[in-house]
């Protein structure tokens, strides 16, 4: 495993709102962030989102299941499990995903989430959790 992606992982199980400083020394400064909700520019920029996503969050772990490298580039594929006051009435949301990380002098300056946003998120707020179950029923008849 590149040595990143073990800080990389070791970060997120420590992670949390009285505990951002590991970003800095996991991420570049220069570090361009990407997920289906989001597109972030800088460290600083990416410090105020993690800020606001765990201030939101009543709990938040990722489980690690496969990590591969390719020269500068890291592949981590993780189930993410999170509560958060406002999504799926506080219950437990399960999400599998994978990030895609590029390295730069020893941190990483590209990170690209890739998941379901209808999982974690649509099908979870009770309004569009109905519109999505009437769209679905739609589909499939």
């Amino acid at each position: 495993m590149h040595n990143v992606i073990a800080r990389f992982i070791d970060m997120y199980n420590v992670l949390s709102a009285d505990n951002l400083s590991p970003l800095e020394q996991v991420y570049h400064d220069d570090i361009q962030f990407i997920d289906p909700l989001h597109k972030v520019n800088g460290l600083s920029q990416l410090r105020a989102y993690f800020a606001n996503m765990y201030a939101n969050v009543r709990s938040i772990h990722f489980d690690i299941t496969e990590t591969f490298n390719v020269e500068d580039n890291g592949f981590v594929y993780w189930q993410m499990r999170f509560q958060h006051k406002r999504i799926n009435g506080g219950k437990e949301v399960v999400v599998n995903g994978h990030s895609h990380l590029r390295f730069k002098d020893d941190k990483i300056i590209y990170h690209q989430d890739y998941f379901d946003a209808a999982a974690m998120l649509y099908r979870n707020l009770p309004l569009l959790k109905q519109l999505i179950g009437f769209i679905d029923k739609r589909a499939t008849k």
